[in-house]
């Protein structure tokens, strides 16, 4: 949820990061520190790390490309991250010790710089659109939007290619690398913004480089090796009984065959208790009541107007019968949310601009007196290698000048002057974004991606809408969404005394790796599974969610089916009312109100993977309360064990299923006579 479909729209809610450390945790004291050097900015990006960051980040791609295309939802993964790095390259350091041979010290410094490159490098795994934006442009999204609906016009698709997926991806992830490098002092030294996340991270990496650190590491790392290779022999064994429609333990009638077929069953996946275990209480439960609410009261009781509402001839997951409930229900929630959480957080930057700019001069002096040593040191650091100014003017744009002619070439629908406005408004709508997910944590750069879509697609008009809707979301949605990661990272760096050059450089090759490896093992999905078919395991629940919005846009109401408009109002005003609730109801109350992202997923995705992420939250409560201590320290190295070997998995049963090699044995489950 760091920066998933769900994540990225409000990362504190959605998502959690262990912060178990004390109030002066960010790092050691700085009399501890002073002794330790401090390496250039040319040492801390290794080519030992850049191999480590590959590995990891190829890892880490297949395991949210699998949670894209099944239910959008992504956990935090740079927890995970920062651990197998630190894991990968001390054992490395280790290993050459006993070998007799030397080898750099591994740094902190380098730990961050790895940690980073292989965040950028998965980011574009989820990011980039392949279970949302691009998949909504294909052929089987267009026919399951239904190809008779006013607005989904005939050829407004284009199916998936690895040559122009990755051309994309290569025009539009860098230039936001860009869009607020010059602001970074302001942003992260001169207002003092917290960025939790970079925050959370940065606690994580200097507790590794200690002592102590040293001694939990170990423990961690048996911890995740154990879980990992149990999740895998679990996910091996499962395999066997998977020979049909239908069939395996992912079909297991835990409540019984009713149940079952309302997705109300436990399907014994690893990957999604062990992003419960990363994953709030208030999100997994979140998912659980939007689950009762949709799949166990409001399907049922519309399927009995089958033949009133909506044609008895239409599909399950027709846009015009059943499905289109589905699909505008949950967006309904998903639009609500986000545009509260969008103006909440335009507010909150705009009021602590203002404060800020109330201090005048003699605060600003008094603040600079009152500079702690640690603090000096950070600054120091983080000011010493400078980046010219005019290397980001004219990289931004240079690279603006690629994408504007490049992006109207993939997509004929999508005119040169889309892309200019779009990257004159990014850095104005990037410092928006920074400033309040430093503020709040939440990265708003999905929202500002659905705006961008609604505007371009009515904007386009009907022959052209739902192209250019889609294409200049994720246009948007990227140059927005990367420059609030890059300060995030920018945070852990001056907490880390990491250098922002080997910083910058490690977001450049992370993100120049995800772009090459993410096309690749979408393809490795898409050639091997039934990717987009609403009654399978691969449903992609978000592309068909991102075409309707596309839809929605060129035709306005009118798309809806009967009745499906006052039921949108009463969704999205629910949203809305839950978020206010949330917000001025006393706490011991409020943190009990649902969050509507959360209830949305299962609108259209089903029951069955809330339940495995309750039963995650289910085993982080009991472990809390047996030995607390142990929980904290060992909960997110076993959650990463879980989801690793589940998604390591996906390997070989992708090259099973391409060579045509099924299992042996259907398990399936029927009433007894």
């Amino acid at each position: 949820m760091d920066r998933h479909e769900l994540g990225s729209a409000g990362a504190a809610e959605i998502e959690k990061l262990p912060r178990e450390a004390g109030p002066d945790m960010e790092s050691e004291p700085a009399a501890a520190r002073v002794a330790e050097r401090v390496p250039p900015w040319r040492e801390q990006l290794t080519v030992r790390g850049l191999v480590a960051a590959l590995l990891i980040g190829v890892v880490y791609t297949v395991i949210v490309m699998k949670l894209s295309l099944t239910t959008g939802i992504v956990p935090t993964l740079n927890v995970s991250a920062a651990l197998l790095a630190f894991l990968a390259l001390r054992g490395w350091t280790h290993a050459l010790d006993r070998l007799g041979i030397a080898s750099r010290p591994f740094t902190r410094q380098e730990n961050t710089v790895v940690q980073t490159c292989i965040v950028a490098c998965y980011t574009i795994g989820f990011g980039g659109g392949f279970g949302s934006f691009l998949l909504g442009l294909d052929k089987k999204t267009y026919e399951l939007s239904g190809a008779s609906t006013p607005g989904n016009v005939p050829g407004s698709y284009k199916d998936p290619a690895i040559g122009w997926m990755m051309g994309f991806l290569l025009a539009v992830s860098f230039v936001g690398l860009l869009t607020l490098l010059p602001l970074r002092k302001v942003l992260v030294i001169d207002y003092k913004l917290t960025y939790p996340s970079g925050t959370a991270t940065a606690v994580l990496i200097n507790g590794f480089h200690t002592p102590q650190g040293d001694k939990n590491a170990k423990k961690q790392v048996l911890g995740f090796l154990k879980y990992f290779g149990i999740s895998f022999f679990w996910s091996f064994f499962q395999w066997f009984y998977t020979g049909g429609d239908f069939c395996g333990f992912m079909q297991f009638p835990t409540f019984g065959l009713k149940a079952w077929k309302q997705s109300f069953f436990f399907d014994f996946s690893l990957t999604y208790v062990g992003a419960g275990m990363i994953c709030s209480h208030l999100v997994n439960l979140s998912l659980l009541f939007g689950a009762v609410l949709s799949c166990g009261v409001m399907w049922p009781l519309m399927k009995k107007q089958e033949g009133n509402w909506y044609s008895a001839k239409a599909s399950a997951s027709s846009m015009t019968g059943l499905g289109g409930y589905k699909a505008f229900l949950c967006i309904a929630l998903l639009i609500g949310d986000g545009s509260y959480n969008f103006f909440k957080v335009i507010i909150v930057t705009l009021n602590s601009i203002r404060e800020k700019s109330k201090r005048g001069r003699l605060n600003r002096v008094a603040d600079a007196d009152s500079v702690a040593i640690d603090d000096m040191q950070r600054n120091e650091v983080f000011n010493r290698d400078n980046i010219p100014s005019w290397v980001t003017y004219v990289g931004y744009v240079l690279l603006s000048a690629i994408a504007v002619v490049a992006i109207p070439l993939i997509f004929r629908q999508v005119k040169w002057y889309y892309v200019v406005i779009a990257y004159l408004l990014a850095p104005a709508l990037g410092f928006c974004n920074a400033y309040g997910t430093g503020l709040t944590d939440m990265n708003m750069g999905y929202n500002y991606g659905k705006v961008a879509l609604f505007v371009f697609a009515a904007w386009a008009g009907k022959d052209n809408g739902v192209v250019a809707g889609l294409v200049t979301c994720g246009l948007v949605k990227q140059l927005v969404l990367v420059s609030a990661d890059l300060m995030h990272d920018f945070k852990t760096a001056h907490l880390t005394l990491t250098s922002p050059r080997s910083m910058l450089g490690g977001q450049a090759v992370g993100t120049l790796m995800g772009c090459i490896v993410a096309p690749l093992i979408f393809f490795l999905f898409y050639e091997a599974f039934d990717i987009g078919n609403p009654e399978g395991y691969w449903k992609a629940p978000y592309a068909v969610i991102y075409r309707n919005m596309a839809i929605l846009g060129v035709e306005g109401f009118d798309a809806l089916p009967k009745h499906c408009l006052q039921l949108c109002v009463a969704f999205f005003a629910f949203a809305v009312l839950a978020n206010v609730a949330r917000d001025f109801l006393p706490q011991r109350i409020g943190r009990f109100v649902p969050l509507p992202m959360a209830m949305a997923v299962p609108f259209l995705f089903g029951a069955n993977f809330a339940i495995d992420m309750c039963m995650g939250s289910l085993v982080v409560f009991l472990w809390h309360k047996l030995n607390g201590k142990k929980a904290a320290l060992l909960i997110p190295a076993v959650a990463s064990g879980l989801i690793c070997g589940d998604g390591i998995w996906i390997f070989p049963s992708s090259l099973l299923a391409l060579a045509k090699i099924k299992p042996p044995i259907c398990m399936k489950f029927t009433p007894g006579s």
